[in-house]
């Protein structure tokens, strides 16, 4: 009942902040210029500093084991769902791309960070950094190229050195060495890490108001993808992660965040490089949607079938 609580508590707050930025779109106080904008500014500045922060938390002999299961589970977690991805969205079409990184990038940040804090407190944050950190990566890399539709050499070495992937490597190193900020310039980038949630909300919001949801809800394309993303992906990384009896609280942490709708960072994406953000918006509002229902219930029985 608390975990239903919790993931309910954060879809009220993702929809209330979405509604204003429609309203803001829908009277002219957001443009489709000012929208991609402030997309430029979430990808390339807030999104790297709230990544950096992430790591500017109190270091733990006791917890770096724990972390290192994270990353493992991580891994294999990403591998099953790509690969799953392009098994099951084959049918070559205009949108495939989208489809398919809305399929396998959930919205991890911004639904799994207050909830699995809630859920295992600190310790859970710190294993979610493992996930969030391979998320940066491969987004910014793999799924980058899935929008754009590049898959050369040179496209790769631009990823690779994007903002948030630097922020990775930079906040990684800070963490293992137990290099921290002063409190002045510390607490300067948690004002602008704090921002990542609204901006991209207001971003996403922005976006679905130039969408028609009503008839998102028709397109069985959509509905594959929804499937995908939040039932048939994260139970196959479930079973798959479970079969190496891995700490209980690594093991949910990774499952919650595999089972978040799909991430908003499609649509930002998609506004950032000019290609149609349609239906990256409508799949990521159809997948929040639902993942009022199926969220907790993939939780719980996942909770149960590892004996907890």
């Amino acid at each position: 009942m608390k975990t239903g609580i919790l993931i309910g508590n954060q879809i009220i707050i993702m929809f209330m902040i979405l509604a204003i930025g429609a309203f803001c779109f829908l009277k002219g106080i957001i443009t489709k210029s000012g929208t991609k904008q402030l997309s430029a500014v979430a990808l390339n500045i807030v999104n790297p500093v709230l990544i950096f922060m992430s790591y500017q938390s109190e270091y733990d002999n006791e917890l770096i084991k724990g972390l290192m299961w994270a990353f493992l589970l991580s891994a294999i977690s990403y591998a099953v769902t790509i690969l799953l991805s392009y098994a099951l969205i084959r049918k070559k079409t205009p949108d495939r791309g989208t489809e398919r990184f809305s399929a396998i990038y959930s919205n991890c940040g911004f639904m799994c960070i207050p909830l699995i804090n809630g859920i295992y407190g600190s310790e859970g944050v710190l294993y979610l950094t493992a996930y969030l950190t391979l998320f940066n990566l491969l987004v910014w890399t793999h799924g980058f190229m899935l929008i754009k539709g590049e898959r050369d050499f040179s496209s790769l070495l631009k990823a690779f050195v994007s903002p948030s992937v630097i922020a990775v490597v930079i906040g990684l190193i800070c963490y293992l060495t137990n290099l921290r900020l002063p409190s002045v310039p510390a607490h300067a980038l948690q004002y602008i890490a704090d921002m990542n949630t609204p901006l991209a909300m207001l971003i996403a919001g922005a976006t679905a108001a130039q969408t028609n949801l009503i008839k998102a809800f028709t397109k069985p394309r959509i509905h594959l993808v929804t499937l995908c993303r939040l039932l048939i992906l994260p139970a196959a990384a479930f079973v798959v992660m479970r079969l190496l009896s891995p700490p209980p609280t690594v093991l949910m942490t990774v499952t919650v965040a595999t089972a978040c709708p799909a991430a908003t960072m499609c649509t930002m994406f998609a506004v950032s490089i000019d290609k149609d953000p349609k239906v990256a918006s409508e799949i990521f509002t159809v997948t929040t949607l639902i993942s009022a229902v199926t969220l907790p219930l993939i939780t719980i029985l996942c909770d149960r079938l590892a004996g907890f």
